[in-house]
């Protein structure tokens, strides 16, 4: 982690090729608090040679990690873009909001416990109010039955379970549970988080992590793989965030869709595991499948900091055959960016990938009537809240303090973990923020996924926040759709709360102090890793009981927050005709917009209720208008999930027709529930976020796109259509759309689709679910 961005001085205890105690036969623990989960290194390597000779080329590095899980590789059809793979990731990790309807789904199989390693953590439901201590309590006196179900279901099923407070999990599987080489899923899309320690982390729905834990294999599309070459160094105010803001910029939010980035060059070894998790972390705003970094020295450096120097030694005898790219093995692309000349950028405002670098930012702002004011800077969340970004901030914090001066914005801090929170408190960058004017925030997702209550502005106020967060969509931080959020670096983000003004360039320009005179922010430093080693702070962990026997599930039968799921009905075995469409859902439409979080993360246990925000967000192509469409047997217009509702009601299947990239950002699965659970039949879209497509196919909807994405505007709200020759789906066959326009004759168009076999099955079925009772009945 010696870089010209940190400053290490404790001792290093070994490089890459120093490994001492461990051979390849060895047995190594994947992490400190399970004593029943192993690395596999040898037999990963194993079926990557099989791998390699079956195809006879080199292999990247993520190549490796992903066929080395491979179920069979020996009889896999493996081409990138092309093939399903079957995969046995080596975990599951779940938060709060998703891990409700997951192990209400385990549930309902029938299973004694769970196949795999599974951890819970509860992170989604604490809310930002007033700071961090207050807001927790609240927290949990309000989600009270969630918690005890989690922690009653986590103990009966045998799977860990991290309590509220805990932190946030990307931060808690980078410290404790992620390892070089390794296959993880998790039911949230920033689980790629976990790439900034060399390993393979992708974001699921829960019925994939349902998969998982029942012992199946996991069935992922093989990605292509997007190689980014970094060459240079960083320095001065630059930092890992840049990279990534850059890259969207680039790519943008469509870029990586089907695709693991796999970063390479010289430049990887140049600065910290944990900044490299940064950039994993906001790979998923690209759209990418994953990303990740090869193994380094770095890692080691983190892995010992973390009490894992085993892992690390195990990881460095597997170096040069299993953890490290081919040589000449080649991408499918390449990007190369240069961190010599590299920019810090800021993204935004409502898409993650409208990039500015900041020499020109206040050209552009003006240009753009942005607002100008920063009302709110915010620093932390899973992204950026490593020792090595609260250390940075705080040396700015700490020079613009020693000019007399504290922040002119509203400063927030979210530690990422109890271990970030407990090391930064005793280490005294926490007491800086505070003495800066900051609030601290719990440990958790807070106001990046919209748990905030925001009260220094008025809903549909016209104003600027920036974030250290990963997502910037319309509304999406405090439900205001007139607020302009941004994304930067947090050394950006605290620079702009000092100034406080978007036009300001810490790199360019001055300040002036107490005194009345001018002067120029330093640049950022701060240590990489605490010398002193990290502070555990307060012990949240709860394991599985040795004797589950007697452990009872808490669910109350009348509860509004929880509810038992009863299966969905199976296909009829005809074609679908005479269909009215919900919503022509207008652009954008992420899974914010077809499944808001904030206040709504509370149903997310609760089908039935969960199921009152479907689309909500959506803008409705006929009247520009949300939540507003009309029922077009009745004239009546109501909202959208109303509308779904009574069509259900009457027996009547509806489809949703949808744009570009539908369902990108989160992997709440709930997003595909809802429109089942409403009575939905298909989605037919120009095109699909990957995690989005898989969670429909997942519950038995038909996600469709249209073989012309012209077709889309030609289609009317009020237009009715049939689906035909359903009784012929197969993979790569086309089906038939009938449109029938209210005034005027009917027309066809053809849909495309990326159903393979076994995903039929799921349609015919009724879900996914349905198969696998149905198979291990």
């Amino acid at each position: 982690m010696l870089s010209a961005r940190t400053t290490l001085r404790a001792p290093l205890r070994r490089t890459l090729a120093t490994a001492t105690n461990i051979t390849k036969d060895s047995k190594v623990n994947q992490n400190l608090l399970e004593d029943f989960s192993f690395i596999n290194y040898k037999e990963n390597l194993k079926n990557v040679d099989i791998v390699r000779k079956r195809l006879g080329r080199p292999l990247t590095y993520a190549e490796k990690i992903l066929y080395g899980h491979l179920d069979k590789p020996h009889e896999q059809e493996i081409t990138r873009g092309v093939s399903y793979l079957k995969l046995r990731p080596d975990r599951v990790a779940c938060q709060d909001a998703t891990a409700q309807m997951a192990i209400l789904q385990f549930m309902s199989a029938g299973l004694p416990q769970v196949a795999k390693p599974v951890t819970v953590h509860c992170d989604h439901l604490i809310q930002a109010q007033v700071g961090g201590e207050k807001d927790l309590a609240r927290a949990i006196d309000l989600n009270k039955e969630v918690y005890d179900f989690l922690a009653s279901a986590t103990a009966k099923y045998n799977m860990g379970f991290w309590k509220p407070g805990s932190g946030i999990i990307h931060q808690i599987v980078l410290e404790n549970y992620a390892f070089p080489g390794a296959l993880i899923i998790g039911t949230d899309s920033h689980t790629p988080n976990a790439g900034g320690l060399g390993q393979l982390a992708i974001g699921v729905g829960g019925a994939d992590a349902v998969d998982v834990m029942s012992d199946l294999a996991w069935e992922l599309k093989a990605p292509k793989i997007m190689g980014v070459k970094l060459t240079g160094r960083m320095n001065g105010w630059t930092s890992p965030k840049d990279i990534i803001l850059k890259l969207a910029g680039i790519t943008t939010v469509k870029g990586g869709t089907g695709k693991i980035v796999e970063y390479f060059g010289e430049g990887v070894d140049t600065f910290s595991a944990t900044g490299m998790g940064t950039i994993c972390n906001m790979g998923a705003e690209i759209g990418a499948t994953t990303s990740v970094f090869p193994f380094n020295k770095s890692m080691v450096e983190y892995l010992d900091a973390t009490g894992r120097d085993k892992i690390a030694e195990f990881a460095s005898v597997y170096k040069s055959d299993l953890l490290s790219a081919d040589k000449d093995c080649e991408y499918d692309e390449v990007i190369e960016i240069d961190l010599n000349t590299l920019e810090p950028y800021v993204n935004g405002p409502f898409t993650p990938d409208l990039a500015t670098p900041i020499s020109k930012m206040k050209e552009v702002a003006v240009k753009n009537d942005w607002p100008l004011e920063v009302k709110v800077g915010l620093i932390g969340s899973c992204t950026n809240s490593s020792y090595e970004d609260m250390s940075r901030a705080a040396s700015i914090v700490k020079d613009a303090a020693a000019h007399g001066l504290k922040a002119k914005s509203i400063f927030t801090v979210t530690p990422g973990s109890e271990q970030i929170r407990a090391t930064i408190e005793r280490d005294g960058q926490l007491e800086t923020f505070k003495e800066f004017g900051g609030i601290v925030l719990a440990n958790a997702c807070g106001p990046c996924i919209g748990q905030w209550d925001r009260r220094d502005i008025k809903k549909g106020d016209k104003n600027t926040i920036v974030s250290s967060y990963n997502r910037n969509f319309t509304s999406r931080n405090d439900g205001n759709p007139q607020t302009h959020a941004f994304v930067a670096s947090p050394e950006l983000v605290t620079a702009f709360a000092i100034a406080g003004d978007l036009r300001f360039n810490p790199l360019t320009d001055t300040l002036k102090g107490a005194d009345g005179k001018e002067f120029k922010l330093k640049a950022p430093f701060g240590d990489g890793l605490p010398t002193r080693g990290y502070d555990k702070g307060n012990n949240t962990y709860q394991a599985p009981p040795k004797d589950r026997h007697s452990v009872e599930v808490q669910i109350s039968p009348k509860s509004d927050r929880l509810q038992k799921l009863a299966p969905f009905e199976a296909w009829n075995g005809k074609d679908a005709l005479n269909m009215p469409i919900l919503i022509k859902s207008l652009g954008k439409t992420t899974t914010d917009h077809i499944s808001m979080a904030g206040p709504w993360l509370k149903y997310r246990g609760h089908l039935e209720n969960i199921s009152n925000n479907y689309m909500i967000g959506a803008i409705n192509a006929e009247n520009k208008k949300a939540n507003s469409v009309k029922n077009v047997y009745t004239g009546e217009y109501k909202g959208v999930p109303d509308t779904a509702r009574d069509y259900r009601d009457q027996g009547i299947k509806w489809v949703v027709i949808g744009d570009e990239n539908f369902g990108e950002g989160s992997s709440r699965e709930h997003a595909a529930l809802e429109p089942r659970f409403l009575g939905g039949f298909a989605i037919i879209t120009r095109s699909f976020a990957r995690i989005h497509e898989t969670n429909l196919k997942k519950q038995g909807l038909l996600p469709l796109n249209f073989a012309n994405p012209a077709d889309y505007d030609k289609i009317n709200p009020s237009d009715k259509i049939d689906i035909v020759g359903l009784a012929g789906l197969a993979p790569g066959k086309n089906l038939t759309m009938v449109v029938h326009p209210e005034n005027g004759p009917a027309w066809e168009c053809e849909l495309t689709h990326t159903f393979n076999k076994e995903q039929i099955e799921w349609f015919k079925a009724g879900s996914a679910l349905n198969k696998i009772k149905a198979d291990k009945a």
